[in-house]
């Protein structure tokens, strides 16, 4: 087989950059764990602001509602096509988003992308994420609210990574499932409390249930 030359190699090296890796992203969108909490909350209407999540260059628009969409139907609240008690809503707070291992991009340049395709990372994008959990009852009071912190370290690879146009969404996805996996164990201690004034406050006019879908925040 004959092997290409170092300049064929230079000339391809912004496609490697770009290739696709052996992972979807989108398989990683579905993949909720599922650990409910001890006792559901009622049905809620479903709510998201991604926040400063909307400068990133990371996930889309509609990620963090899908996000908390799966995570209370698997794990929060119960299942309801009709009423709806209330409000929970997903509040990204902070993000901060870190691209290392470039200076080692740069050698791989130098080297033609050889280390690349031996497997050696291009770089990491590295993603801190604040979010808070709002839960309301009906009329839009506020009965507690829940913070938790999440990070993520996803490497830029050929093979046993992503490609550069994957990583940034995937690293703000698995912090954002970090920051709700602090969340869940406190609404599973306040549920006791939140049950009761949840179902005490009545029932929402209009529910949009079962496809809950209000997000803020704008790019």
């Amino acid at each position: 087989m004959k092997i290409a030359s170092p300049l064929a190699l230079l000339a391809l090296s912004p496609m490697l950059l770009l290739a696709p890796a052996c992972v979807s992203v989108k398989s990683m969108m579905k993949g909720t764990p599922s650990a409910a909490i001890s006792k559901r909350l009622p049905p809620l209407e479903i709510l998201a602001d991604q926040g400063p999540l909307a400068m990133n260059d990371g996930a889309l628009p509609e990620d963090p509602l899908k996000l908390f969409q799966q995570e209370c139907r698997i794990n929060l609240t119960e299942p309801t096509d009709s009423a709806t008690y209330g409000y929970a809503k997903l509040i990204v707070k902070k993000v901060r988003t870190l691209r290392t291992g470039r200076a080692v991009q740069g050698l791989q340049v130098l080297t033609f992308m050889i280390p690349a395709i031996v497997g050696v990372p291009l770089e990491w994008y590295k993603t801190t994420l604040q979010a808070e959990v709002q839960v309301s009852d009906a009329a839009g009071n506020l009965l507690g609210s829940y913070l938790g912190t999440g990070t993520s370290e996803v490497k830029v690879a050929m093979y046993h990574g992503y490609s550069q146009t994957a990583a940034p969404r995937l690293a703000d996805v698995i912090a954002l499932r970090g920051a709700m996996a602090k969340i869940r164990p406190q609404l599973d201690t306040a549920t006791t409390r939140l049950r009761p004034l949840l179902m005490a406050g009545g029932t929402v006019e209009n529910p949009t249930l079962p496809a809950s879908s209000v997000v803020t925040g704008s790019r």
